[in-house]
């Protein structure tokens, strides 16, 4: 008889939810991670009394009451809007693109109507009909001053290449908003859970076994009959010894430094949108929570070319991965007893809230019962 009904691969969101909720069914689950350490990306550590957000910034945020009611059972969640500004040769600019963000471009603009007039003049202009890449995407959608300054440096930095050679759909729109409205999200709810989302984590995982520095393959080989099912939340081309191939991602690279200063930049999140400034954003941690303490902490994030072996962030969904993700899917299908979830077993990128969605799906196809509503 298998020890466990369920080995977890992955401490993550989505198999610390679904550890909780097998819990919850009387299913006995084992929760193994590679890392030291729970939450996955949404990891968070605390350095003299300021939570770092240790693989970048995370902002829960939803319009689903359901998702929001239960997030809140395992943490308080504070007020936080998300709030960021963009900096340009000395510029600062709120985003997202809003009425303050346009008054600050073009003096001469005054009203939402001035800025819906400088928008369609510059979009006319460009004369793109069919745009045939990203650069001609942004041009018709938001015009050549708010393109030069705001999106075409971040966006190659994030990706690695100019926006002349990136597909058009990877920006899908660009909203401008006619309103003095600094608040990025447009959801509902939106917040950070005070004292950090590792310990949001836990509460979850409490009373389920948890193995970290545990890789998958070792445990398996040690113990191949350790659980009758298995949640894989790694990455799915791994799974299978990277045979058909290997899938792409982006990735990052983060210098963290604590100053001597009680508020660096007044904001917990600056985007540097100049190409030519290596890397894409400052987060000041304790502007999260609203932290009064005499240092601050600032991580400086670099995007990085993946290689096997480095962290995975975001998948590169072009043509070729995802032709090779339906292969690997394909073959994914025939396991018996594997579940393949998350943003790397699934080569998708989730917000979290659309992580909890996943997860409660995955939840109500395999154990047949409904997450938890109180």
């Amino acid at each position: 008889m298998s020890r466990y009904d369920y080995l977890i691969v992955g401490a993550g969101i989505t198999g610390a939810l679904f550890a909780h909720e097998a819990r919850r069914a009387n299913k006995r689950c084992l929760v193994i991670d590679r890392r030291d350490h729970i939450a996955g990306n949404m990891h968070t550590k605390t350095i003299n009394g300021i939570n770092m957000h240790v693989y970048g910034a995370h902002i829960f945020h939803t319009s689903e009451r359901e998702i929001w009611d239960y997030v809140n059972r395992f943490a308080e969640f504070n007020h936080y809007v998300n709030s960021p500004v963009a900096y340009y040769k000395g510029e600062l600019y709120n985003l997202p693109f809003n009425m303050n963000t346009f008054t600050k471009m073009w003096p001469d603009v005054i009203t939402p109507a001035d800025a819906r007039a400088k928008i369609d003049a510059q979009i006319a202009a460009e004369g793109i009909a069919e745009p045939s890449n990203l650069e001609e995407q942004a041009l018709s959608l938001v015009g050549r001053d708010i393109f030069e300054k705001l999106v075409k440096g971040y966006t190659e930095k994030q990706w690695g290449r100019d926006c002349s050679e990136l597909p058009a759909h990877i920006i899908r729109r660009l909203p401008c908003r006619f309103t003095f409205d600094n608040n990025y999200f447009n959801d509902r709810f939106q917040g950070i859970p005070i004292g950090g989302y590792t310990n949001m984590i836990a509460k979850m995982l409490d009373n389920t076994d948890v193995r970290l520095g545990v890789e998958y393959k070792e445990l398996i080989a040690e113990i191949p009959d350790i659980a009758e099912r298995i949640i894989y939340c790694g990455p799915i081309d791994a799974f299978y010894d990277y045979q058909l191939g290997t899938l792409e991602y982006r990735s990052l690279r983060f210098e963290t430094e604590e100053l001597e200063s009680q508020n660096y930049q007044g904001v917990a999140v600056v985007n540097y949108t100049e190409r030519e400034v290596p890397y894409t954003r400052i987060i000041e941690h304790k502007h999260f929570e609203f932290g009064e303490q005499d240092t601050t902490l600032i991580t400086r994030e670099y995007p990085a070319d993946w290689q096997p072996g480095d962290e995975p962030y975001y998948p590169l969904n072009n043509e070729r991965n995802m032709e090779l993700y339906q292969a690997y899917a394909k073959l994914a299908k025939q396991e018996g007893k594997v579940v393949f979830a998350g943003r790397l077993g699934e080569y998708r990128y989730y917000d979290m809230d659309k992580a909890v969605a996943a997860a409660f799906r995955l939840v109500r196809r395999e154990l047949n019962i409904e997450p938890t509503k109180h």
